[in-house]
């Protein structure tokens, strides 16, 4: 009897998954993975020949499984809370904030990056004196000592030596840990202006206060740790900075051709990465031209994703800011988009950039 009630309720739990999935609605996007989820695949005589169509379903099933999400947490909470695993898929939680190992530092990739940079100064910026370059730490620089992490002050002098030509900016005095989302790799905008500050002085450009800015809200933010995580934490609040000057400038991606605005609001609404509201995400090259500039002046921004959040925080300064990112285009193809002419220049990059060797 007691074998029959295992057995019976053992049908009853699968028939029950069965029928779920088939009732349940299938997702496109995973919030909490920041990516695209697999569709119904769309079933050809080609595809039935190959054998593509069962690879193609079972990464369907996989991805809208019921309660798929839920399973993910138990699983990840299983290795953590039972198996007392300090990390999971190399990510740990510290006081709520998700932190993931970046070590040990790699000191050839760093060299290359830090070449790629003095290359495209000797190519198309030399003798310019106004040409910068800083270095942006990422999360684990905050870490206690007793945490496995990058050397960051052999991190610098590698790039200063290649780099002695430039002009560096210091920013890690400028940051905290609380100038960084719980839940992903970035700053938060509307903490940055620290930041901003010193590269204005460093520029000889007027300091900006938070006078000058308006906060903005935009709702909940599942950063890209969150997802690799796949424990539960209370999601970061996107805010964004923004003034009458910003909303009248004007986006060109010179990719697409297509124009827009600084805080793209509909790409928070409708992308897996909420963070690409920020100049409506990564791509090689996109301008920001400000109609209220008091000065023809120009700015080339050679940047990571950070860089999408702290160039509406400097257009002021300029006519133009040409943000360039050169993890998605060859820097030797740079004269065939950019005119390289008096402009002010900075090539702003975070730690984990120069240690992965990822610039072209």
């Amino acid at each position: 009897m007691k074998e029959k009630i295992i057995t019976i309720g053992f049908v009853v739990i699968l028939l029950g998954v069965f029928l779920g999935n088939i009732i349940k609605q299938d997702e496109s996007i995973s919030v909490s993975e920041r990516r695209k989820l697999a569709q119904f695949p769309q079933i050809t005589l080609q595809k039935l020949l190959d054998a593509n169509v069962s690879d193609e379903f079972e990464e369907y099933a996989m991805d809208q499984f019921i309660g798929r999400d839920s399973l993910r947490g138990i699983k990840n909470m299983f290795h953590t809370q039972i198996l007392r695993q300090k990390d999971n898929n190399g990510l740990f939680l510290l006081e709520d904030c998700i932190y993931k190992i970046e070590y040990p530092l790699n000191k050839a990739s760093v060299e290359k990056s830090a070449k790629t940079i003095q290359n495209i100064y000797q190519k198309y910026l030399q003798g310019k004196s106004n040409v910068y370059y800083a270095i942006i730490p990422d999360k684990n620089y905050f870490l206690p000592e007793e945490y496995l992490k990058m050397d960051y002050e052999a991190m610098k002098q590698i790039i200063q030596k290649e780099l002695g030509n430039l002009t560096y900016i210091d920013l890690f005095s400028t940051l905290t840990i609380q100038d960084y989302y719980k839940t992903d790799t970035h700053w938060k905008q509307e903490n940055i202006l620290p930041v901003v500050n010193q590269i204005e002085k460093q520029m000889n450009l007027p300091i900006t206060s938070k006078e000058n800015y308006t906060l903005q809200e935009a709702g909940d933010f599942y950063g890209v740790y969150y997802g690799q995580l796949g424990l539960p934490v209370e999601p970061d609040t996107l805010r964004y900075l923004t003034n009458e000057t910003i909303e009248k400038c004007i986006t060109q991606n010179i990719e697409t051709q297509k124009q827009g605005k600084v805080y793209d609001l509909e790409k928070y609404q409708t992308s897996s990465d909420k963070y690409d509201i920020f100049l409506s995400g990564a791509t090689p090259l996109i301008t920001i031209e400000n109609p209220d500039a008091k000065n023809n002046q120009e700015l080339l921004l050679f940047r990571d994703s950070f860089g999408s959040s702290i160039a509406p925080l400097l257009i002021n300064h300029y006519q133009k800011i040409t943000l360039i990112d050169i993890r998605y285009m060859s820097s030797q193809l740079l004269d065939k988009y950019v005119d390289f002419t008096t402009q002010d220049v900075l090539f702003l990059y975070s730690a984990l950039v120069f240690n992965q060797n990822i610039l072209k």
